[in-house]
């Protein structure tokens, strides 16, 4: 077991992973620095990942690997991985084109909480492509 001074001081990535075998990660954009999205990894998928230079993901609703943009096209190519203090979050610095998210925008988060209002939300972004044109069933 690695010792708390290894983990946040030391050289070597000792990514923790949580109870049900993922660690979050974060997709960022390297050019706008815009987040993406948030998903998670699995051993697997992270080693994929490192080894092909675009992000794969574990599905936590489909329960299996998923290359991201396999359905869309709208891959992500991992320029950096960012390790957090505690090696429980991952920040993926991407290079991507355009409609990382799989309801038409160019992030997950096209939506803020309106400003006096703890329920209602606003739409902050326009969509960049149609999904039903992407994800046919």
């Amino acid at each position: 077991m690695p010792s708390k001074e290894q983990i946040e001081q030391g050289q070597e990535f000792i990514p923790k992973f949580d109870a049900q075998g993922l660690i979050t990660a974060i997709a960022q954009d390297i050019k706008t620095n815009q987040i993406l999205m948030v998903a998670y990894m699995s051993k697997e998928s992270l080693q994929a990942t490192i080894k092909s230079g675009f992000a794969t993901y574990y599905s936590r609703s489909r329960g299996k690997l998923w290359k991201k943009g396999e359905q869309s096209g709208h891959v992500q190519k991992v320029e950096q991985i960012l390790v957090d203090c505690d090696q429980d979050c991952l920040i993926l610095k991407v290079k991507v084109d355009t409609g990382q998210c799989h309801v038409g925008y160019q992030s997950c988060f096209y939506r803020t909480l309106k400003k006096d209002s703890n329920k209602g939300l606003e739409f902050i972004a326009e969509k960049v492509y149609k999904p039903e044109d992407i994800y046919k069933k």
